[in-house]
């Protein structure tokens, strides 16, 4: 199967953007693709905003970003756009960095109002970088993200639902199978 490289844009380590990233990783797992998290609030600041191109963090980046034939790109939405820390990683990398890349952008906020924010802002700068294919990307609220006492992600169940489909329509780009149950992985 595919190598897909699950890239969290937030900067925050209590992020429900990077629980749901690492949420729908488990089912691209499921789906048989080798699955490779990225927090990029782990590559150091100064490498991020010194645009260190030779920093060894921004390297590695590079290196997984050429490797991946899938990206997974999820954002927290921060006055209508994806995160600062999101846009300093997608400066470092080479301008054709998503060349022949099947992509499925992801987003979440606060309120319905960011929800065009793939579309506007997050989309034309994947395209402009080669993405072969950009997937239909998903906005999910805060208020449909919670998480359970021991630690698990709790999907509400619509946006569960939705999830699992573009998950899966990624999946299939990728040449993958979808022989999961829709929701039932995502919402418990």
């Amino acid at each position: 199967m595919a190598t897909v490289l699950s890239v969290s844009g937030s900067p925050s380590i209590t992020s429900r953007t990077a629980r749901l990233l690492r949420h729908l990783d488990a089912r691209l797992t499921a789906q048989g693709h080798d699955v490779i998290p990225l927090d990029i609030r782990d590559i150091p600041a100064e490498a991020l905003l010194g645009a260190d191109f030779r920093h060894p963090a921004i390297v590695e980046a590079t290196e997984l970003f050429a490797r991946a034939d899938g990206v997974v790109i999820g954002t927290p939405v921060y006055k209508a756009a994806y995160s600062g820390l999101l846009k300093s990683l997608l400066d470092l990398l080479p301008q054709y960095g998503l060349v022949g890349k099947t992509v499925l952008p992801l987003a979440t906020g606060g309120s319905t109002a960011h929800v065009l924010a793939i579309d506007y802002a997050l989309r034309p700068v994947l395209s402009s970088m080669g993405a072969a294919h950009i997937v239909q990307g998903w906005f999910t609220l805060d208020k449909d993200l919670a998480v359970g006492a021991d630690g698990a992600l709790i999907v509400a169940p619509g946006p569960a639902e939705a999830l699992a489909q573009v998950v899966d329509q990624f999946s299939e780009a990728l040449g993958g199978r979808t022989a999961l149950p829709a929701a039932a992985e995502l919402v418990a």
